[in-house]
């Protein structure tokens, strides 16, 4: 099990009250569940809409993780 360093965006940020946290996971799957159970309803209804990208590049839930890696939730973003 890894411990991977959290960034939150958008409404991510919202639903979960922080823009930073750390979570533990094997996979990026893993680290969103852990996530979602911190979180709460709100954030896993967000993070069922958000693109995950691990280290600055998009990643799959199978990716494995790695101590230290930077995961960020990116949620659509809306214009006007």
């Amino acid at each position: 099990m890894s411990v991977a360093r959290l960034l939150l965006f958008g409404q991510a940020r919202e639903a979960a009250g922080t823009a930073k946290d750390e979570v533990e996971g094997a996979t990026v799957a893993e680290a969103v569940s852990a996530a979602c159970s911190r979180y709460g309803v709100r954030f896993s209804e967000v993070s069922v809409i958000c693109r995950v990208w691990v280290n600055g590049e998009p990643a799959p839930p199978e990716h494995v993780l790695h101590d230290g890696d930077e995961v960020a939730m990116l949620p659509p973003v809306s214009g006007g």
